[in-house]
């Protein structure tokens, strides 16, 4: 019998891409979601391509009976991308330890991601693996920083920077994530010490350099500023910004910030379905190209200053499927049991970078490295 495999949210803007990869695998895969038509029609397109069985689940993870409609369905793992994680409980994962079940979500919500651990003993009794943050952040990017931090005798300060492509796709639940901490406080390790900055703001241009060339950034708050300060026993900083490639629509969503820090309006987030459609409208401006940054400055073994850039870049719109690449990592490696780790952790030095590079060659992904001394 084969293993069965659900993603909650299988139709969705990330769902619908780890379910073209992972319909390459003799597994039975649920395309999982309120709507029973989306599912279908995400069935419909990968049908004759996929060695897996294929099938749709209407479910609400909100239901009262979630959790033994889960069980019902014995999953092997259950991939979690129904967004915004912001604000849900751990009900899911939860489920998942209760079904005997792997899990991966894609979360992007600080606390969520860093109190998964809360649910370790429970994982580890019932000998599964809960992760969360299998995204581009905290996923990759500790990937990325594992790599290049042997490299230096002490880290000072890391930099991350993410710009899609105007082009690129985005789903409503990533617009309401972003929202709900736009203009809000939260705590970044800054100067040696933690402090509060506001979501959205401190708005600046930076240039990534190559196809990306310069964009537009502001404060994001992620996971990773949360878990790196300590990981890597950073002195300065760590910082993580985000940005719109349209200055129309970067200097509007700092503006936002901007009346919800003086409590004009008190939460954006509300408004992420009336948004989306108001972005599409400037689709077909801007670019389809994508890139990420991580910078790591500090001290090299020989007590000289060190900086390393590596930059990924994401022409032809291929941008989306970096978040879903981590997941789809770990899922591969659970399948087919190369992943023997159990208990719940959030998605840090679980990856090392050179598994992501077949997939980089694939969707024409590429990276490069930059090193000053």
């Amino acid at each position: 019998m084969s293993k069965v495999v659900i993603i909650l949210g299988g139709y969705g803007n990330f769902g619908k891409r780890i379910a073209e990869s992972l319909s390459h695998h003799d597994i039975t895969l649920l395309i999982a979601g309120r709507n029973e038509a989306k599912a279908q029609q995400c069935i419909a397109q990968l049908q004759n391509q996929s060695r897996a069985v294929l099938k749709p689940w209407q479910v609400d993870i909100h239901a009262d009976d979630f959790t033994e409609r889960l069980a019902a369905q014995n999953p092997f793992m259950v991939i979690h991308t129904s967004g915004p994680y912001q604000g849900q409980n751990y009900t899911v994962p939860q489920a998942c330890i209760a079904s005997g079940a792997h899990y991966i979500d894609l979360a992007d919500d600080r606390r969520y991601v860093c109190d998964i651990s809360a649910l370790d003993r429970a994982a580890s009794t019932k000998g599964v693996l809960i992760v969360s943050g299998a995204s581009s952040v905290p996923g990759l990017s500790s990937a990325v920083i594992d790599k290049y931090s042997i490299a230096f005798k002490s880290i000072q300060s890391i930099d991350i920077a993410i710009a899609p492509g105007n082009q690129a796709q985005r789903g409503v639940a990533t617009i309401a994530a972003i929202l709900t901490y736009t203009g809000h406080p939260f705590e970044v390790f800054k100067e040696g010490r933690w402090q509060s900055i506001h979501g959205w703001m401190d708005a600046k241009s930076h240039d990534f350099g190559g196809i990306a060339k310069r964009r537009l950034l502001a404060n994001v708050d992620v996971p990773d500023l949360a878990l790196f300060p300590k990981r890597y026993a950073v002195a300065d900083r760590v910082s993580f910004q985000a940005g719109l490639e349209l200055p129309l629509l970067h200097w509007g969503m700092v503006g936002m910030a901007a009346l919800a820090k003086w409590g004009i309006v008190k939460n954006w987030s509300p408004l992420a379905k009336q948004l989306d459609k108001l972005s599409n409208c400037f689709l077909h401006f801007g670019s389809d190209i994508g890139a990420m940054e991580v910078s790591i400055s500090g001290l090299a073994e020989s007590e000289k200053p060190r900086k390393v850039i590596w930059r990924l870049y994401a022409p032809n719109g291929q941008g989306p499927y970096i978040p879903t690449l981590s997941t789809i990592i770990i899922a591969k490696k659970l399948l087919n049991e190369t992943l023997d780790k159990t208990g719940a952790l959030p998605c840090s030095g679980l990856l090392e970078l050179s598994e992501f590079e077949p997939y980089f060659k694939t969707f024409e992904i590429y990276q490069k490295t930059q090193v000053e001394e």
